[in-house]
């Protein structure tokens, strides 16, 4: 299974776990099959609020899963239609997070716990 992380700075397996998919400057994918980790940059990282494109931003890369602090609904909405899953992130590295995705122990998203925009009012549970 190959599990993408959207993180800040690239420092492998002990990278904290970032706040938002789409800004995130990159992505460590961890293959929990051969225990190997990837870096991937955030082709899409420019991109308005609300148009992210999970395609364009890892690069084509096969993932089935993501681990992250929020998400917007058309983010969450374009990789449901990928068959990618997306669980809310805990506190801490790629490793914790891991630990607890193996574990059966982090939620999956919804589209009612989605990032709904930032300023005029609106606020994001991350």
């Amino acid at each position: 299974m190959k599990v993408c992380f959207p993180v800040q700075r690239n420092e492998g397996i002990e990278s904290t776990v970032y706040n938002h998919f789409g800004s995130a400057p990159f992505f460590v994918v961890v293959d929990t099959a051969s225990n190997t980790v990837s870096p991937v940059t955030n082709a899409d990282q420019q991109h308005a609020h609300g148009a992210c494109s999970p395609i364009k931003a890892l690069g084509s890369q096969q993932i089935d899963a993501v681990i992250v602090g929020g998400i917007g609904g058309g983010a969450l909405s374009k990789l449901g239609q990928m068959g990618v899953k997306v669980y809310k992130a805990g506190s801490g590295t790629i490793a914790d997070n891991l630990d607890l995705f193996l574990a059966g122990r982090l939620p999956e998203y919804s589209a009612q716990s989605c990032c709904g925009g930032h300023g005029n009012g609106s606020s994001c549970a991350h």
